[in-house]
């Protein structure tokens, strides 16, 4: 089911349970649903109406229940929940963005996308974004479950870039840039990283080099969850 459908099946719910709220839950479902994206707090929702407090929030809890709305974490603050209509996805200024998990900055997630960053970087010699991308939706969605924008890889790399771990340069499309077009950004280690950095450890990296990579899947026989060779270079 494509995402425009599956926004349109549940319009659709919404509009069929509606039918069956009372005046006070319809006055209050129409409030939060008009704020779209941004959510209302619930002591919004008391100024603006003249519902009596144990009313309003009866008929919240009930809409709840019949999942007509949700509560959404404001990474603007954490201990007030944002009421939201289910068919909307909050925006960035309530959730953070996508580096953001119920409202808590996922630093796992960071420093395993910076580590396959440099991993990948340093046993290709040189990489594009979308050569990691690629990489990660082939066979590393055992460490990203949840997958990883390209918006996410290229703010990473911006970030080693900055702290000088990893230089962006333009392809030649000779040498170490053989499998980039030339003229292509693509990424490779900085000096100084490359002379520390345990070489024999990381460049064994057994997805590039193995005969059965286009028959790994997820869920297969052949997958990362059993690969002890991958796992070992997880490890390191």
């Amino acid at each position: 089911m494509s995402v425009l459908a599956g926004k349109r099946k549940r319009q659709e719910l919404a509009s069929s349970l509606s039918a069956t709220l009372s005046n006070e839950e319809r006055v209050v479902y129409n409030i939060i649903r008009g704020r779209k994206e941004m959510g209302i707090w619930q002591g919004d929702i008391k100024r603006e109406t003249n519902i009596p407090d144990s009313l309003m929030k009866k008929s919240i809890k009930m809409l709840l229940a019949k999942t007509l709305i949700k509560e959404v974490v404001n990474i603007q603050n954490k201990s007030k929940k944002v009421l939201m209509a289910a068919e909307f996805e909050p925006s960035k200024e309530i959730t953070g963005g996508e580096w953001y998990t119920e409202g808590k900055l996922d630093t796992q997630l960071i420093e395993a996308l910076s580590d396959v960053c440099m991993k990948l970087i340093l046993r290709q010699k040189v990489s594009t974004r979308e050569g990691i991308l690629d990489w990660i939706r082939k066979v590393g969605t055992e460490i990203f479950p949840g997958g990883v924008s390209a918006g996410q890889v290229e703010q990473i790399l911006k970030v080693l870039v900055l702290e000088n771990k990893v230089q962006e340069v333009n392809s030649t499309g000779f040498g170490d840039f053989a499998s980039v077009p030339a003229g292509e950004v693509c990424y490779r280690l900085a000096k100084k990283t490359a002379v520390g950095v345990k070489v024999g450890a990381m460049a064994s990296f057994p997805c590039g080099v193995c005969p059965r990579i286009n028959a790994c899947t997820p869920d297969g026989v052949i997958s990362p969850t059993n690969c002890q060779y991958f796992e070992k270079w997880l490890d390191f």
